[in-house]
């Protein structure tokens, strides 16, 4: 993408901008919901499909468990376990940096955002934060827990719902509804509702 067409982005009214945390300078969107509902299956069928679409796409993954992306044995996880409070690992083709934190608390999406080279993105994404204030498309199906209800009833900031046909939606759900199960018309939502791009695929 050439720097005109950069420019181009950064003076386009994208339509949920007044939803994005201050440090974000590109177009994010959320996919939230309920655990096992099946974000990653279809972030890992969207993400293709905008690439296809020309778009440079960034991802920011929450996670409620310990992780641990280096691996024992590795001379990076023997320095960091050594008491490195930063290691970078780099090499010909990617680079990861992994900062240890003093103490433990839930990241906070803002912070996370500003960490992520957003001038190399068309869009970034997020994958949890389910309780953030950020433009979300909430994926409802059952699970069987019919204890969990719908975040939309209490959040603002979900722009669509995508649902499998499992959920009974009101009629009168003020909310575009998509197909959980056709990933192609959720890049198109997502091309001329987040994006406001014209060009569709």
């Amino acid at each position: 993408m050439t720097t005109q067409s950069l420019s181009a982005d950064n003076e386009r009214p994208f339509p949920y901008r007044h939803l994005w945390p201050d440090t974000a300078r590109c177009p994010l969107l959320g996919f939230a919901a309920w655990s096992g509902t099946g974000k990653t299956t279809l972030l890992s069928l969207i993400i293709p499909l905008l690439r296809d679409a020309g778009l440079r796409v960034g991802l920011i993954k929450h996670a409620h468990h310990e992780v641990d992306v280096d691996q024992p044995g590795k001379d990076s996880y023997r320095l960091r376990k050594a008491g490195a409070s930063q290691v970078l690992l780099t090499t010909g083709r990617r680079w990861a940096l992994m900062t240890e934190r003093d103490v433990f608390r839930e990241p906070e999406l803002a912070e996370e955002i500003a960490r992520i080279d957003q001038d190399s993105l068309d869009l970034l994404l997020v994958e949890g934060f389910r309780d953030s204030r950020f433009p979300k498309i909430e994926l409802l199906r059952d699970i069987g827990r019919p204890d969990r209800a719908p975040l939309h009833l209490d959040d603002d900031s979900i722009i669509a719902v995508a649902c499998d046909g499992s959920h009974r939606l009101p009629p009168d759900l003020p909310l575009p509804v998509l197909d959980l199960n056709d990933p192609q018309a959720m890049v198109r939502f997502i091309c001329q509702q987040v994006l406001a791009r014209s060009e569709i695929p």
